[in-house]
């Protein structure tokens, strides 16, 4: 037999928080890497707490449940979380007060160099994963998670997975979330024509700054991939799968003619949370089938930074203008979103606009995630012109024909030599393709403006030019869409501001 001192054994942990925070539990898994068998199994129900703190006590959890086996193995850790990989690895700092003390009881298990991380797709990770549901269904009934309970051990094909190649992809819920947008947007009623033909409603007038044509978008269009998403992420598990990703045929992009194109994002961080008292159950199980592979998309979290003092005035304010600071309103939003990804753990890198209202509402993500911001002159708000600080109806005042012209065609500029929407198109299609080859399979922040924002989400769903008039996108709110290497992209969220109520 195989002494404890040359053994290495895979310990596979997940967490999950049905709220975030809210009701939450672990479950860790140790595995034998040669056969997949499992070797013991560990679950409990811990009170309310959020997603990141129930992932770290899952790894706690399941490198106590090796140490208790062969004290003096090595362990292979494998995760679907990103930020606990990253941060037990050393990659990334952590800065949430809440997820040092976690980190440092991990780490005191085995002594430095015995415990190596690594990340999986979440579909690989179905056995930890169905032992924290398991034991949070048992703590919504009022008991302790039950080994003679347990249906979550490998089955034959993911056992062989547990020995098998390192595997790539994106982290956290990209591949997942781009597959249920495209099945949703396939099968909404209209969907298409409606992406393609735009909304009924007449143009109104822009109203917010960065131009805003504040009106509301039809949302009939989206109903359908809201309703997915919502049924999906009730659990407060952003990362949750469907049990069938559908196949439905996803919206092509718009070609790279006069139109802008679209780009999406991922990021790091934690949040608080409490636990409950009881001790965590070990012992052994059974198993869970692996998910289809739908590729590894680039997703671009599309962020519009806060307000500044010329947003609550509806004031035109673009590249051209006075470049203003974020309001404190604009501040505390930008706290609120990055709190909101730091929850959700997904993001892996940050680039922003140039203006200094983008990269102050960058920064304070930055300093929450502990990563650096990268800076992109593609992602710019449009020239306005002799139109910066102007209102609507003060540019209506005074030049009313560069106004009807500008709002009739994309190839129109504000008065004074400003940009068109088709000159702007023309360049945030440019850095779309830039930003997805280099970002490949990962989730990248893109925190941008009302223009470059409502063009990628446009192009993206392959809709006209008018339909940018018909879009609302708040301050601090969030979208998302994803690419595909095949050219297909997929809309996964727009204008999401649950973070700022």
């Amino acid at each position: 037999m195989t002494s404890s001192s040359s053994r290495e054994v895979i310990v596979e942990a997940d967490g999950g928080s049905r709220g975030n925070p809210g009701p939450a539990g672990y479950g860790a898994v140790v595995l034998d890497p040669v056969t997949g068998e499992t070797l013991a199994e560990a679950a409990e129900y811990i009170g309310v707490a959020t997603n990141n703190v129930a992932e770290y006590k899952g790894l706690v959890a399941g490198l106590k449940a090796a140490r208790a086996l062969f004290p003096d193995c090595t362990v292979h850790v494998r995760m679907d979380s990103k930020l606990v990989v990253e941060q037990m690895s050393g990659r990334w700092k952590i800065k949430h007060p809440d997820m040092k003390p976690l980190a440092a009881e991990a780490g005191r298990v085995f002594p430095a160099g015995r415990v190596r991380y690594e990340w999986i797709p979440r579909e690989r990770n179905k056995h930890a994963d169905r032992l924290a549901n398991e034991a949070m269904d048992a703590g919504k009934q009022g008991r302790r998670w039950e080994p003679s309970a347990s249906t979550a051990a490998l089955d034959a094909s993911a056992a062989r997975n547990a020995a098998g190649p390192p595997p790539s992809g994106p982290p956290g819920d990209a591949t997942a979330g781009a597959a249920r947008a495209r099945a949703a947007l396939g099968s909404a009623p209209g969907a298409r024509t409606a992406g393609a033909t735009g909304s009924a409603k007449a143009p109104v007038s822009p109203t917010d700054s960065g131009y805003d044509a504040a009106s509301g978008y039809d949302e009939g269009l989206f109903a359908a991939a809201f309703a997915t998403e919502e049924a999906l992420t009730a659990s407060g598990d952003f990362e949750a799968e469907a049990a069938h990703p559908a196949t439905a045929p996803s919206v092509p992009t718009a070609p790279v003619a006069t139109a802008p194109v679209a780009s999406a994002p991922d990021a790091p961080a934690p949040a608080p949370g409490a636990s409950g008292a009881s001790a965590p159950v070990v012992s052994a199980s059974q198993g869970w089938s692996k998910g289809p592979d739908m590729g590894a998309p680039a997703t671009f979290v599309l962020l519009r930074h806060g307000e500044t003092a010329l947003t609550p005035e509806k004031r035109f304010s673009g590249s051209g203008g006075s470049d203003p600071e974020l309001s404190a309103a604009g501040l505390r939003q930008a706290e609120a979103v990055a709190d909101a990804l730091a929850a959700r753990g997904t993001i892996q890198e940050i680039v922003s606009s140039p203006l200094t209202r983008c990269r102050q509402t960058a920064a304070a993500v930055a300093a929450r995630l502990g990563l650096d911001v990268h800076v992109e002159q593609g992602l710019r708000e449009t020239d306005f012109g002799a139109w910066e600080g102007l209102t609507f109806g003060e540019v209506r005042e005074r030049h009313p024909e560069d106004l009807d012209a500008w709002l009739s065609s994309p190839k129109a500029a504000p008065t004074g030599g400003g940009e068109s929407f088709a000159t702007v198109a023309r360049r945030v299609a440019t850095t779309r393709d830039r930003l997805a080859a280099a970002y490949a399979g990962r989730t990248v922040l893109l925190v941008s403006h009302v223009t470059p924002i409502k063009t990628l989400v446009r192009l993206a769903l392959g809709a006209p030019p008018e339909s940018l008039f018909r879009m609302e996108l708040s301050a601090a709110s969030i979208s998302a869409v994803a690419y595909y290497a095949d050219g297909n992209a997929s809309v996964r969220l727009l204008n999401d501001t649950s973070h700022l109520r």
